[in-house]
């Protein structure tokens, strides 16, 4: 099994005045293919940091980051911008909808940037949005949707371009606790189908739901947890 995702001694420094502030202080982190990862630490823990590494969003001040085989670390910002596109799907508490677009064209716009004809991509996005439960709001904008169904389109975008990598940040952050686990029945059917994710949370009960789940503590992985398997019924 491949790698998706591979830091090697990863730094992130930034200024404040004078001093020094060590985001992410040497960390290492390899995520398998098809593993489902939780992110977990207060605030200040280097989290939100690693997240915007991982989605190409931010730069290592030194170390490496593999993504998908491919060493994303050196690339100038146009082709990191390609690679972001091609191999990473984000999911946010916000939602992140444009919303004068309806539910097909949130969905379609990651496949216009990628160049995917827009008789292929109006399908594509058809059929996600009709499995993820949408069918009946393809023409809806998102101030016409409920959390939850916002929430959908969101994920929908994300697998617009078949991701090799999946984000999603506090994904159950806004919404209530019974559209919540909806959400994450959904997320724990794409682990299921051997879709790789990483979800940031400062919930234990959505951390539960992943195969292993790290805590962050000043840069660094303080500790990790796995998943116990549920005992197999005679």
């Amino acid at each position: 099994m491949s790698d998706v995702v591979r830091l090697t001694e990863a730094r992130r420094t930034y200024r404040m005045g004078e001093e020094e502030v060590h985001a992410l202080d040497g960390l290492d982190l390899v995520v398998p293919r098809g593993e489902y990862l939780a992110i977990m630490g207060q605030s200040g823990s280097g989290k939100s940091t690693l997240l915007n590494i991982l989605g190409c969003l931010d730069r290592l001040t030194s170390g490496s980051y593999e993504l998908d085989g491919k060493d994303v670390s050196r690339l100038d910002d146009d082709r990191l911008s390609h690679e972001r596109n091609r191999r990473l799907g984000f999911v946010f508490q916000s939602y992140n909808l444009i919303p004068h677009l309806t539910v097909l064209e949130n969905i379609e716009v990651p496949m216009e940037y990628a160049g995917i004809r827009p008789g292929e991509a109006r399908q594509r996005s058809t059929e996600l949005a009709t499995r993820l439960g949408l069918g009946g709001r393809l023409k809806h904008r998102p101030s016409e949707l409920s959390g939850g169904q916002q929430q959908r389109v969101a994920i929908a975008r994300a697998l617009g371009n078949d991701p090799s990598l999946m984000l999603a940040d506090e994904p159950t952050g806004n919404l209530d606790s019974a559209t919540g686990i909806e959400i994450l029945d959904l997320l724990d059917t794409l682990a299921a189908e051997g879709r790789t994710l990483i979800v940031v949370t400062h919930d234990r009960k959505v951390a539960a739901r992943a195969h292993r789940t790290i805590h962050m503590l000043d840069g660094k992985i303080a500790r990790e947890d796995r998943r116990v398997a549920e005992a197999a019924t005679p």
